[in-house]
Formats: C-alpha cells, structure tokens, sequence
C-alpha cells in the first residue's frame, strides 16, 4: 500500500484525486459479507472502508499523520457522490455515507476526474520590464533606431578607459521611472521567482497573473508594523474590535494565579465559538479562491522544507493587505494557544492542535466548488503554517532586494562620450545549450580573437587616419592584445610593409659653393730661416 508523492504542478489536487482512487480500488481488501439472510461477494462495509482509507491517507507524505477518522469519513463522502463506491444495491449520489456497517462496492467504471482543458500557454520565462521598452500605448514603428555599429573610432574612445585616456563626459540621466514602471517590475520580479521556486514553465495553469495585483505585493511588503503584521489604510477593513479582543484574550489567556482570570467555568470555550464563527462565516477563505491551485501547488515541496517556506512567502504577497493581516494575526494566536500548557481545554475529545486545525483549515484554504481533497490539504497547509508561520508571513529579503537594486539600477544615471549618438545596447541573454568539449575549446580560443582580428583589419585599412594615427591605435592595440596582433604581423618585415619608406630626397647645393668654387689645396714649401 503506497502512496507515491505528488509533486508541485499544475492540477495537483486532481492528480491526488485520482491517484488516492486508484489506490483505494485496487489496493481495498474485498471479501464476502451477509447481509439480511442475502450473501454478496467482494464488498466492504462502511467501517471497513473507513479504516483502511484512514490508515492510507496516514501514511502518505501528501497528506501527513493528522488525518483524522472524520476527515476520511468525508472523503468517503465524496467518493460515494462522484460514484466512486456505490451502496450494495447500486444506489449512489443522494445517499449519506456513514461510519458503520452497510455495505458497499466498486462500481465497474473507473471514475477519474479528467484534467480541466485551458488554452495553450507559452512555456517562456516570464519577462522582466526593461528600462528601454515603450510605455503602453506607445509604437515601436514611430521610433527611430539606428543600428549601432563598433568601427574603429567608437572602438578607440571605448578602450581609452583602459589605457588612461578617458575624454571628457557627460552625464545623461535615464528615463524617469513611473509608479506603474515600478508596480509591473515588482510583479513580473515576484512572479518570475515563484516561477523558479516551484519548477515549472510557466504559471499560466497554477494561477491566472492577470488577477495579480502589483499594488498588493508593494503594500504587504513596505506598509507593516514593527511586529511584521500589515497595516491597512481602509480601517473599514479591519477585524471587528469584538473579534480582536477575543483573539487577544486566546493569545494572551493568564496563568490561573492571576486574579484577571474569567470566574465562570467555560469561559475561554465561549471566546474560542465567538472567533470561530466570524472566521467561519467569510465569503472567501483568506488564500482566496483564485490562489488555490498556487498554494496547493506549493504543498508538493514539503519534503523540502526550506524551499516550501520560501514559496509560501511569495504566495502569501499576493494576497490582498487584508487577508494577509487577518491570516497572520489568526496565525498567532492559534500557534500561542497550541503552546500555552495553562489554557484549559478547549472542545471534548480533541486536542487542542487538532482542534485548531479543523476549526479553521476550512476558512483558511478551500477551492470554489470544495471538490477533490481540499479538506485534507486545507488541513495539511494549516499544520505547516502553523508550525512555521513566523518565517512564512516574512517578506522574503532576497526577492526584495533584487527588486530594489533593479529598480536602483533603472534610475541609475549613465555615462555619455561626446561624438557618440547612442549607447551600445547589449543583445537580451540567451538560454544555454550544451555543447561538446571540441566546441567549447573552438570557442575559447577563437570567440573573443575573431572579432579583435576584425577590429584590428578596420584600423589597418582606414584611409581617414594619418599614418601617425595609425601607429598610435596598433601600438594600443598591439599592447592589450600581443596574441591577436603577433597574428596579423607575424614578422617585423610584415609590419613594415604597412608603412612603406619614402625616398630620400638628394641634398640641394648651397649657394654659396656656387660663388665660392673648390679650390684644390696647395702645398707651399716652407724655407727655414
């Protein structure tokens, strides 16, 4: 009997439907039962079903040891609606489904939930918001863009930096970023490392972005208390007073010392019924309906619990400022009341962590139409949150500082050299392949030479630049780049043959050795006196 662990991914609660159904009808003991002096082969009783289910579910890491025997008693419940059991005479759907003797069978169709049919998605990364895309509503066709060439003239005044000769500059300040710049790059950023977190292609079929509010996620991360907790601009939107001092009282419940401490017997029962019915009675669950499938998604990384809590803390940004208060302050008092040993008893015959699991797992998780296994994983969602609930509903520190330093680098002023129209704008990065180790070595010692080689050939036969100039420029070049240069110039008679020697011009006569005619030297004899 083994349950295999489903993983994050889209429908994740349909492929645990059908993978606990699959189990359940062929794993099921049958056997022969009497019932009112009639036999019936291979059936179960009610009782029966109950028990092994409940051991199943036990067992599996999807769902965790808190399984109760209620909780499978409504799972039950919901496979004798769907006709996955029918009652021994073929009724199913309208019939209640309870913990005791009738019997029951497997109808001879399988009914597995088919996989809802969305329109195809495309399986790219999300994409960031660069500095230089338009504004919405603007036209690419109305802009004009001139392709950037390297010639050897932008060439020098970009390697200038290197070798020290950096010319005079201005600073030109970026386009100004608006508020919904700002608002999509805090979503795109936010979904894009979910995205990462949990593995998939794309979130098209976890959750719909669309209904994603960026106003949202910049709120629950900047407008919180000291304690970490939302604070909310709408107090319409609060808790009522009522149902906060009521939490206040659970979380903060007095040592029985304490002369505070209520007189009348069942005093703390009544506070804990007052919380339970307002949580009980929201309209949505405080993950929200259109989240459902994106929390659900996160409780296949459990085995992984440090990653689990990381996805926990994106998906909690999403929600509205509201929620996510009344989540964490909910959240709080019920992890205090799980540890405070003095608080009485809250219900008979349920501990206090069951307790608080089933009271408010309903109100905090749920899918819209409550079919599939939502009870059990609302059930294992809350036991997580409520184990690690102080660094789930954390803004995750990472996530915003990556945001705030692109958000820094949009504003970031650039440096502009005179003569140059325009920066160069480096291609978008493309995705990696493999390659062999052939291939990379080629790479290596031919990809960076053979743009230099070029480079090096644009200066050779640039006839705009005077001889001196270009001495200058393959002297720069020969010192950065020797290999490349030693290349193209493997002889010093190879690099004379660029600069050709000019004739020597013959020495003019002087004018004065024209007047002034050679005079042979003539020897004089000396006489002795």
């Amino acid at each position: 009997m083994e349950h295999r662990i489903v993983g994050p991914g889209p429908y994740r609660a349909t492929r645990l439907w059908n993978e606990t159904v699959e189990l359940f009808r062929t794993k099921m003991p049958l056997r022969k039962h009497r019932c009112r002096f009639k036999s019936y082969e291979r059936c179960f009783t009610a009782a029966e079903a109950v028990d092994w289910l409940h051991e199943l579910l036990r067992r599996s890491q999807n769902f965790g040891p808190e399984v109760t025997r209620k909780q499978t008693v409504q799972l039950l419940k919901k496979f004798l609606k769907n006709h996955v059991i029918e009652d021994i005479k073929g009724k199913w759907g309208q019939e209640d489904f309870e913990d005791n003797r009738h019997l029951y069978r497997f109808p001879p169709s399988s009914p597995l939930r088919p996989y809802p049919k969305r329109p195809p998605y495309q399986k790219d990364v999300i994409k960031f918001p660069e500095w230089d895309d338009p504004l919405p509503g603007t036209s690419q066709e109305n802009i004009p863009v001139r392709p950037v060439v390297m010639n050897s003239e932008m060439w020098y005044k970009r390697h200038s930096i290197a070798i020290g000769e950096v010319p005079a500059c201005r600073l030109v300040h970026r386009r100004q970023l608006t508020e919904a710049n700002v608002e999509e790059l805090w979503k795109t950023m936010t979904l894009s490392y979910l995205q990462k977190i949990l593995g998939l292609d794309s979130l098209e079929e976890v959750l719909d972005v669309n209904l994603v509010n960026s106003k949202f996620i910049i709120h629950n991360v900047y407008s919180v208390s000291n304690q970490g907790v939302v604070i909310l601009d709408d107090k319409s939107k609060e808790l009522p007073h009522w149902v906060l001092s009521a939490m206040k009282c659970l979380a903060n419940w007095p040592n029985c010392s304490d002369l505070k401490q209520p007189m009348y017997l069942g005093f703390e029962k009544d506070v804990f019924k007052t919380i339970a019915d307002y949580y009980g009675h929201l309209k949505e669950p405080l993950l929200t309906f259109h989240l459902f499938d994106a929390f659900v998604s996160v409780l296949g990384l459990l085995q992984k619990e440090k990653m689990a809590i990381e996805a926990f803390q994106v998906c909690c940004l999403l929600l509205p400022p509201e929620n996510r208060r009344k989540l964490q302050l909910l959240m709080r008092m019920m992890a205090r009341i799980c540890l405070n040993k003095e608080m009485p008893p809250l219900c008979d015959g349920f501990g206090t962590r069951t307790l608080m699991v089933q009271t408010f797992s309903h109100c905090i998780l749920c899918s819209k139409d409550e079919v599939d296994l939502d009870d059990l994983l609302a059930a294992r969602l809350v036991t997580f949150l409520m184990d690690n609930y102080q660094e789930i509903l954390k803004v995750p520190l990472a996530l915003q500082t990556s945001i705030e330093e692109r958000v820094a680098h949009l504003r970031r002023v650039q440096i502009k050299y005179p003569g140059a129209d325009m920066d160069i704008t480096l291609s978008a990065p493309s995705f990696c392949r493999q390659i062999s180790p052939e291939e990379f070595e080629y790479q290596r010692v031919y990809g960076s030479q053979e743009p230099l080689a070029a480079l090096l050939e644009e200066v050779i036969t640039d006839t705009k630049l005077s001889s001196k100039e270009k001495k200058k420029k393959l002297k720069q070049f020969q010192k950065s780049y020797p290999e490349v240069y030693q290349e193209r110039f493997p002889t010093p008679e190879s690099e004379a043959l660029l600069f050709p020697e000019k004739p020597k011009a013959k020495p003019q006569l002087l004018m004065w050795a024209l007047k002034n005619p050679f005079q042979p030297f003539q020897r004089t004899r000396s006489f002795r006196m």
